[in-house]
């Protein structure tokens, strides 16, 4: 097996072969763009290290690596829209860059350029994949919409919030995972547990996501930090906050995110300070470590050698260290 640095130098290697000038430009330049602003690739590096893990060479699984990384990033796009985000890994957004037209229709087209990365498949692996790939595809625009429904609810319990990053995000973790496990050939109940591996690791990440864009380093985290709070987000910390609140706590809570401010400084602030003093920080970051333990533990199920245990773990451990 590879390195993780290795595996992200063969994806954007793969990547540039396929980065071709076509016209109209203001179509095909923004998908470069957003491609192009690197990120650290977590999802199509899992594809090849999956792949490997169960002993088939890394190259026979780039083009579905690509889908997922293609995939995700026009996700990225339109998430930003809907969020009128202005910065993604640092840089203008694509709609902020050009405008939000182009935004919709170059991440169209970024699907339709996810599925074509099947094409370089046997018919019975391509089955396989885009049969995957739709179901998951799916369920993170369901995760989306309920993402943004619980914007405008006051009783989101902590299981739907759960189960929405489940499908906004964790899902395509797993996903891109499994893939790997397909190309590879292995027996279905190796695909289904590197599947709960990945479903579990991405949880983790997406509440430590949450937990980041408040308490992040504004210097490295990439995006607007206190995006959430912003936009009066029911995330893991706001809901934990609200659990364990006094009257005085929630009253406040409930205020700060009923308002838009044209300055949101001091109700990013407030909030961080209820988020710290209700102990939803702390409990965030507990949940955070359960769920990373939890795929941990699926590991030890899964029909392959320790070192390669060990490898699926220390990438895990790895990314929830990350401060970005």
């Amino acid at each position: 097996m590879h390195s993780i640095y290795q595996y992200q130098e063969f994806i954007s290697d793969y990547l540039q072969l396929q980065s071709k000038t076509k016209e109209p430009k203001n179509l095909y330049e923004p998908i470069h763009y957003i491609l192009g602003l690197g990120g650290k690739r977590m999802r199509p590096v899992l594809t090849l290290m999956s792949a490997e893990v169960f002993d088939t060479d890394y190259k026979k699984a780039l083009p579905a690596a690509l889908a997922v990384e293609v995939f995700h990033n026009f996700s990225l796009i339109h998430d930003d829209i809907m969020d009128d985000a202005p910065l993604r890994r640092g840089k203008e957004t694509v709609h902020e860059k050009w405008n939000v037209n182009t935004g919709i229709l170059s991440g169209d087209a970024m699907l339709i350029q996810a599925y074509q990365y099947f094409e370089h498949y046997e018919p019975t692996v391509f089955r396989d994949l885009a049969k995957l790939f739709s179901k998951t595809a799916l369920e993170v625009c369901e995760g989306q919409q309920w993402d943004i429904d619980f914007e405008n609810r006051e009783d989101v319990t902590i299981a739907e919030y759960l189960k929405m990053i489940e499908y906004k995000t964790a899902v395509l973790v797993a996903a891109a995972m499994k893939m790997g496990a397909i190309i590879a050939e292995t027996s279905v109940e190796n695909a289904n547990l590197i599947y709960d591996f990945g479903l579990n690791l991405g949880l983790a990440f997406q509440l430590q996501d949450d937990y980041l864009d408040a308490f992040g380093d504004p210097e490295t985290f990439g995006k607007q930090l206190g995006g959430d709070i912003i936009e009066n987000k029911k995330t893991y910390l706001y809901l934990k906050a609200v659990e364990f609140a006094s009257v005085e706590q929630n009253e406040q809570l409930m205020h700060l995110f009923s308002i838009q401010p044209d300055d949101n400084t001091d109700k990013i602030t407030s909030v961080k300070e209820i988020f710290d003093a209700t102990g939803a920080s702390k409990a965030t970051q507990n949940t955070i470590q359960e769920y990373t333990l939890k795929a941990f533990d699926t590991l030890q199920n899964i029909n392959i050698d320790n070192e390669k245990k060990d490898k699926l773990q220390s990438f895990g451990e790895n990314l929830m260290g990350r401060k970005v």
